[in-house]
């Protein structure tokens, strides 16, 4: 409490050198009270408002329409999400399908072009052998008869 506190109210009584009294007195202060009476108030009214007004028929069918909606829309969502999640792991495995498709197509073409390549170095290096083992051809016939 200071002293310039409007509801504050000190004397001071001094008696012989020895005894000195000091005493505060307060004076009422019902403001607290007439404010907090107030806020009851307004409370009990809002209450019985809010208690008092129940929904009418209209309302309720539009509330149960609106939740039926959004489960709706909620399911198809799910559903989406599934479908979605379920294409993606058929296009990995499809992808995955082929990759080995086309490894299995590139080993098979490349043996197929190496036996090829080893045929074709047979027949080169017969031939080969066989016109260096062949006598020569005969020479012709400088003088014809």
């Amino acid at each position: 409490m200071t002293d310039q506190d409007p509801y504050v109210e000190r004397t001071v009584v001094e008696g012989p050198a020895v005894v000195r009294r000091e005493i505060v007195r307060s004076r009422g202060g019902s403001a607290g009270w007439w404010a907090a009476a107030l806020v009851a108030v307004i409370a009990v009214a809002a209450l019985i408002f809010l208690f008092n007004r129940a929904p009418t028929d209209s309302q309720l069918q539009a509330a149960q329409d609106q939740g039926r909606a959004q489960a709706a829309v909620d399911a198809a969502a799910v559903q989406a999400q599934t479908a979605a999640q379920s294409a993606q792991i058929s296009a990995s495995t499809a992808s995955a399908h082929a990759a080995d498709s086309m490894a299995q197509a590139s080993r098979a073409a490349a043996q197929a072009a190496g036996a090829q390549a080893a045929r074709t170095a047979n027949d080169v290096a017969a031939d080969v052998s066989d016109t260096t083992s062949a006598p020569p051809p005969a020479a012709p016939d400088e003088n014809p008869r």
